[in-house]
């Protein structure tokens, strides 16, 4: 784990190609933009979540390990049952929850 990175588990859902979300599955480690703030607030957050070998599909939900990387503003925000948008761009692409946070190695 990078120095300043923060580790959660979460539960990602992606959002189908009908609600607006992506067409085509994600795997391995994958670096989205992560929105934690007011919709007007258009700062985005830096994080990596591990989805492993096994494709997620549009639609599915997943528990997954996610690092934030040097952002020592959500420090206070990544609590149990916090919730953000995970976006492409401006594109909002699937919903995050923190189930736990995990210490650093």
């Amino acid at each position: 784990m990078a120095d300043g990175a923060i580790m959660v588990k979460a539960r990602i859902r992606l959002l189908s190609a009908d609600e607006g979300g992506r067409t085509l599955p994600v795997y391995g480690r994958y670096r989205p933009n992560h929105g934690f703030f007011d919709n007007d607030r258009l700062e985005m957050m830096i994080g990596q979540i591990d989805f492993g070998t096994v494709p997620c599909h549009p639609g599915e939900t997943r528990d997954v390990t996610i690092e934030f990387f040097d952002a020592p503003e959500l420090n206070d925000l990544l609590q149990n049952g916090r919730e953000w948008r995970i976006q492409e761009g401006d594109r909002l692409i699937g919903v995050g929850l923190v189930i736990e946070r995990l210490k650093p190695a």
